[in-house]
This record gives structure tokens, sequence and C-alpha cells, in this order.
């Protein structure tokens, strides 16, 4: 910085003459201001030659020691120079730049971007061919960019990895790949819990924008430990595995072969992997050479953290910050519904230009109105399980909030029900209206019959695809699954099937492979268990478990309702 500061300045004195400049200082050593002699930077040879040049080639030598994102400006200056502005003017607009984000995502790059091999060329290409991508991922990852930034730097990481987010989910928020990865980082669940990413029906950990990002670094810090502090074994590591690289690297020890990641033998994934980060860095390193323009980036906070005290309503959240419930989203995609998590951490991200109108609204606000609350009175056939699905909560938060000490409920007993303030479409990026969009547009986009198939015991992805002959990955696309997920029974499936009877019934398309499957409403009578009414009606505990929300250490009460999805030829 502090260089490229000194060319403009060089720039600055050389075109405009030290007239208009020299009048920015006042010092008693004459000797120095009006001294010819030039101090250049050891090493910086190309500025040097320009200092020692004519002053016919000042300009042309100069402008090619500046840093190429910095020559517009200089050209901006020096036109303002011709005009007369001041050198304050001068100052301010270098600073400017100075401080935007591409110019400190630069000065913090650290890895061999090494461009003349076949795989970066390959990525270099393709970016090149498709500008309008660059444009999508910043416009993306502009909210996150900052801090992932400050994050990579805290840690003395090479800035390179800040990029990570674009290989990895294209800078979106609420990616969810066919190998169960998700959010920025993609962390699969097993790894999300090793680094303490929970997971509950309220959210999805590997999703916050803070924790994740915190385990992603923490992550491919001590993988690059492990290797030596080669970052791109770090990064093939962080892709297919640290056991992977290990294995490909003692195999080409035992071989004789050199073990650095070019000469591994890796999946193919991950061999493209380092070579498409190198290529992005590269690109924006260095963006006009490929006909780039990148969007201006301030470097400063995009959000700010606030602390909410308790659950929070998200419409709520959006009108204390002034914001469009969508960028609250945006900034907090690890919600699942259309509030935070009740068991907190009670915090929100906001944007910064919000964060002191939420901090005063909330601080106002009575603490009962952060969520609306509902009274309901228990009808006969409720259970907490179906009450909570009704009013989009769990069955532990109406425990909770009405302290209950177990799921025994009584008909005619009130209870107090946490609940959305607006209506569902409101709250548009929940975890269900991001999953009913994906379901319209796959019928858009691949025609067919809309089946709803509800899940029954024994039901998996290839059955169901191979029944209304589609295959295993749009099945699960088409419900933000992937093909590794586990099928709960009872969950809704929607299917575009090909099949031309296809009937838009779960239960008929259940009936056409394995037999009368139907709805059932049990009451609990003295005596039984789980056990007992699960080998009465052939079907598992963990079903029944699943089902209606229980905690199958807990004993049942009699009179408690109970839902059973059961093949009506093998009941009682």
């Amino acid at each position: 910085m502090l260089r490229t500061r000194s060319a403009l300045f060089l720039s600055f004195i050389f075109i405009g003459g030290c007239t208009s400049v020299q009048s920015l200082f006042s010092t008693t050593d004459d000797t120095v201001l009006n001294s010819h002699e030039t101090t250049v930077a050891a090493g910086d040879e190309r500025l040097k030659r320009s200092v020692e040049s004519s002053d016919a080639d000042a300009t042309t030598a100069l402008d090619e020691a500046i840093e190429p994102s910095l020559k517009q400006t200089a050209e901006r200056a020096r036109t303002r120079l011709d005009s007369g502005r001041n050198a304050e003017e001068l100052v301010e607009e270098v600073e400017v730049a100075e401080r935007d984000l591409w110019q400190r995502l630069r000065a913090g790059f650290a890895m061999d971007h090494e461009a003349d091999r076949e795989r970066v060329q390959r990525h270099l290409a393709w970016f090149k061919r498709h500008p309008a991508y660059i444009d999508r991922v910043v416009e993306r990852g502009h909210r996150y960019l900052y801090h992932i930034v400050n994050e990579t730097e805290s840690r003395g990481l090479p800035t390179e990895l800040a990029l990570l987010p674009i290989v990895e989910s294209a800078f979106d928020p609420f990616a969810y790949s066919h190998g169960r990865a998700a959010g920025l980082w993609q962390f699969v669940p097993a790894t999300g819990r090793h680094f303490g990413l929970d997971q509950s029906w309220w959210h999805d950990d590997r999703r916050d924008v803070l924790a994740a990002t915190d385990a992603a670094l923490t992550y491919l810090d001590q993988l690059a430990t492990r290797f030596d502090r080669d970052f791109t074994l770090a990064l093939a590591a962080y892709n297919s595995g640290g056991g992977t690289v290990s294995s490909a690297i003692r195999r080409n020890t035992n071989s004789g072969k050199p073990t650095d990641y070019w000469a591994l033998s890796l999946p193919r994934e991950t061999r493209n992997y380092v070579p498409k980060l190198l290529a992005l860095a590269i690109i924006l390193d260095n963006p006009e050479d490929f006909g780039i323009e990148l969007p201006p980036l301030k470097d400063e906070p995009y959000f700010d953290v606030m602390d909410t005290g308790g659950q929070i309503d998200l419409a709520q959240a959006a009108e204390l910050a002034g914001v469009d419930i969508d960028e609250i989203y945006l900034l907090n995609p690890s919600f699942n519904r259309w509030a935070t998590r009740p068991d907190g951490p009670h915090r929100l991200l906001v944007p910064i230009d919000s964060a002191a109108r939420f901090r005063e609204g909330i601080a106002a606000m009575d603490p009962k109105s952060r969520v609306a609350w509902q009274d309901y009175s228990v009808k006969s056939g409720d259970n907490l399980g179906s009450i909570a699905r009704r009013f989009g909560t769990t069955p532990a938060v109406i425990r909770q909030v009405n302290n209950l000490r177990s799921d025994t409920i009584r008909i005619n007993q009130q209870l107090l029900i946490p609940s959305a303030r607006a209506g569902a479409g409101d709250y548009a990026l929940s975890e269900a209206q991001r999953l009913e969009r994906t379901q319209a547009r796959a019928g858009r986009n691949n025609g067919g019959n809309r089946v709803d198939h509800v899940v029954k015991r024994g039901d998996t992805f290839w059955d169901i695809a191979r029944e209304h002959g589609v295959s295993v990955r749009q099945v699960a696309a088409w419900n933000n699954m992937a093909p590794g997920d586990a099928l709960i029974p009872g969950r809704k499936l929607v299917v575009w099937s090909r099949r031309a009877n296809a009937q838009s019934s779960s239960v008929a398309s259940a009936n056409a492979r394995s037999g009368m499957v139907r709805r059932v409403g049990y009451r609990v009578r003295s005596g039984d268990s789980l056990h007992a009414i699960a080998n009465r009606f052939s079907v598992n505990v963990s079903d029944i478990a699943s089902w209606n929300d229980l905690n199958t250490s807990r004993y049942l009460q009699p009179g408690q309702s109970l839902v059973l999805y059961v093949d009506v030829r093998n009941s009682p």
C-alpha cells in the first residue's frame, strides 16, 4: 500500500509540477524540500528507473510502476491536476482507492499463482468467457466478504482462502449439495458437528455466517499444519479429506515420485479444486488482463452483530431494522423458520447502517412482544407434536413456554403457543418457502405430473425414482435434499412423475408398490408401551417416535394420542 501511494504521489509531482504539491507541506528544513534526490524503496526497479528518466518519459514510466488497479485513479487525478484541483482532494482520492476491499484482499495473497499449468489455464479461460459469473458471485458475496477477509487476516492465513466460498457454494448461503453439504463453506453434517456446528428444527449452524466461517478457517489452519503449511495440500484435504491426501502422498513417496499437490493422484473434483481457486485469485489480482471489471467493494463492515435478548420473529426484526425481511434471512441464513432459535445464542446480524435503529428499537420493546403468542385450547386427538406442526414450532418449545414436565396434555387445557406474526409467504427465505419454490420451479423446468408422496417405512429414493421414471438425484433435488439423506416416515415429497397414470396421492403411489398404507389415530391405553404398539401394527419404534416427536426414553401416558402410518393388511 505504501509503495502504491508513493507511486501515485510521484506521478502527481512529475505530471503537474511540484508547485501545487509543495504548498501542502511546511518544514524548517529547506534542504529536504528543495532536494532533487528522491529515495525509492529498494528493489522497486521500475519506479527507480522512472524517477531517474527524463521528464518527457516520466509519466509513461510511472504509470507502468503503478498498481494496475489504480491506474484509472491516477488518470483521473492527473486530469484534476490539469484542471487546477488541489492536492488535498487528490490525497483523499488515493486513500479511498486504497480502502477498497479488493486492494486489501490482494495485499494478503501469499500462494503461488502459477498460471502456466494446464489445469489453471482451463479455469482461467472459462472465467474469461463468463464474466457475468464473477458479477453474480460478487453480488451474492459482498455481504460476507469483509468479515471473511478480516477473519482470514487475523489468523495469518493467505487471503486466497477468503475466495473459497466461491468455489464451494458460489457464495449462495443456502447452497445444499448432493453430498449433504450446506452453507457458504459446504460443511457435511459430521464435519460440522465436529466443529460445533449444531443443527435443529429451528436452525443449521453450517449456514451461520459467523460460526461456519470460524469453523472453516480453523479447519483449514489445522490442515495446513498437518501438511507443513502447504496450502494447496490443505485445500485438497478440505475438499476430499485429510486421509485421502495423506494416502496419495504415501503412494508417491513409495514410488519415488514428487509429493506436491500437482503430482498427486487425487479424485477428479479435488484435482480441479485448487486450480479453480488459483484461477479466481489470478483474475481478481489483475482483472483488467481478462477484460473483467470488478464492482467496487468498500473496505468496511457490511453488518453488525446485535444482541436480541431472546427469541425474535424475523419479520419483527426486519421492521425494527427498517430493512426487507429477505435481507435479514440473507445475513442470518442459518434460521430455518420464522424466528431465531429459542434457546440461543440470541444474536442477529443486521446491516451496519441499520444497527443503531435496531438497537434502539429492541431496547424499547417489551420482551414478550418479540414473538407473537396465541392461546390454544387442547382438543380431542391433539398431542404436542400435532399442535407444534400446526403452529410452526416444536413440542420442546411448547413444553418450555408452558412449564410442562411431560408431553401429557388434557382436553380443554389452555396452552400459550409462539407463532409467526406474518403470513407464511412473508417469510420467503424460510426453509418451507424455499422448498415450495424449488418444487414449483422443478415442475416448470421438467414437466410431468405432480405427485405428493408421503414417505412410509421402507421407502428409498431409488424405489420412488424408479416408480415415477425419474432419477434419484431429481427426486432429492426437487425436495432440497441429497440422495444420502434419511427419508423420515410421514415427510411429504413432491415428485414430478414421468408416468402417464401417476396419481397425485402418496397413498395411491404407495399402494401400487407395497400395500394399503393409511394414517391411523391411536389413543394410548393403560399398560401400552412403544414396543407393544409397534408390534401390534407391524411398524418400528423409531418410526412411531419420529411421526409423533416422541422421546423414546419417556413413558407413554394413558389417553395420549398417536399418529401411525400402517399397512392395513398387516394391522390388527
